[in-house]
């Protein structure tokens, strides 16, 4: 759909005030537009590992989630439910929770939260008619399917694999780095771009390597490092083995960089590596650092009130994810058909970025960042593009 049939819907401004929605332009005729009686309750799901080895990153979402529906049902007329589809990042049980979502007559979903669990529910959802916006799976490959229901409010791993690739060859200085994957679909797919960028920047595959993410010891993925010459390591995958491959590595005397993923982006690497161990490590991630912000900071604020904690990766996306849902039920549409034409045509003025959708669900836009390990946490460097110029 071209621009000028795209209206601007601002949904952040209202958080200091408890509400979470509010139209930004006028009011249409349009179809997609159209309001009809709102139930007493209208459903919608998250779906994504609440837990299991990397859980963290599902719990995240789904904070921001609640927050969303939280501060939507303190004012709106129609309430909102919300149903946890608990995955344990497990594509094996993808199929039997879409189900679930179509016995539970779920309206729409944010997630699947992985790129595995969403190549297994996505086509179920999508012939059931279901919307989901994943505010995390980033495998490229989602977005040629044909889907119409299916949307992703951050960029892919086509960005996210080249310029993880440029920070190690660029601002790292690497040479020679070893790839190593945990064979998911995420995982091996990052992988296997930052595999076939490296050569195109005057840099050498050191090694390659996959890994079963299950497993307690990596000591021959580790020693084929170490013989390899490699100047810097990427994992493609998530931060439960991301930490225990770390560990291993800085044990062996590996005190080069480790650098990997959006899947590896949280504290429990540092935990499970040790700090000392994840010095100079870093993660990218398509997800920016919204706390300074004037929407970001009144987030923030909302979110540490009501979870005692503060946001973690793929928070405040989530809540964003939440956002565009909500806005399409604010505006009275409560079927998974009206608020799929709804968050199709409409721009969104989330708290991380200005979000509309492409023809095949995909973002409009989005840019990959940098985060370094520090302390008991990650700090934000910026966006790739700035640091290596």
């Amino acid at each position: 759909m071209s621009k000028s049939h795209v209206r601007r819907i601002t949904f952040p401004s209202l958080l200091a005030v408890g509400g979470l929605l509010a139209a930004a332009c006028g009011s249409s005729s349009s179809s997609s537009s159209a309001t009809t009686a709102a139930p007493a309750s209208v459903p919608i799901g998250f779906f994504g590992a609440l837990t299991g080895p990397n859980a963290q990153l599902g719990i995240n979402i789904d904070n921001g989630v609640k927050l969303a529906v939280s501060q939507y049902n303190a004012t709106a007329s129609a309430k909102v439910s919300l149903v946890n589809l608990d995955s344990q990042g497990d594509p094996a049980q993808a199929p039997q929770l879409a189900q679930k979502a179509i016995t539970d007559k779920l309206v729409a979903v944010v997630g699947p939260a992985f790129s595995g669990e969403s190549l297994a529910a996505d086509p179920i959802l999508e012939q059931a008619g279901i919307v989901s916006v994943t505010p995390s799976a980033t495998n490229p490959a989602l977005a040629t399917h044909g889907w119409k229901f299916w949307h992703r409010i951050v960029g892919n791993d086509n960005a996210q694999g080249p310029a993880a690739a440029q920070f190690i060859v660029k601002k790292l200085g690497a040479t020679k780095v070893a790839v190593i994957d945990d064979q998911s679909a995420y995982g091996q797919g990052i992988a296997n771009i930052v595999r076939q960028a490296l050569p195109g920047l005057g840099a050498s595959i050191a090694t390659s390597q996959s890994i079963d993410p299950t497993a307690p010891d990596y000591s021959s993925t580790v020693n084929a490092i170490m013989a390899s010459g490699a100047t810097a390591v990427f994992y493609g995958g998530y931060y439960d083995a991301a930490g225990r491959l770390l560990k291993q590595l800085r044990d062996a005397g590996y005190k080069a960089p480790f650098v990997s993923d959006d899947g590896s982006l949280d504290p429990k690497l540092i935990s499970t590596a040790g700090q000392a161990e994840s010095a100079n490590t870093y993660a990218t991630c398509a997800c920016g650092d919204v706390s300074g912000t004037t929407a970001g900071k009144a987030f923030t604020s909302a979110y540490q009130a009501m979870f005692n904690t503060a946001p973690g990766t793929y928070s405040a996306e989530g809540y964003d994810a939440a956002g565009v849902i909500l806005a399409a039920i604010k505006a009275g549409q409560t079927t998974s058909a009206g608020i799929n034409t709804y968050i199709g045509s409409h721009t969104f003025d989330g708290i991380t970025k200005k979000i509309s959708f492409t023809s095949t669900g995909d973002i409009n836009g989005g840019g990959i960042y940098v985060y370094q390990a520090s302390g008991t946490a990650f700090t934000s460097l910026g966006l790739v593009s700035n640091l290596v110029g």
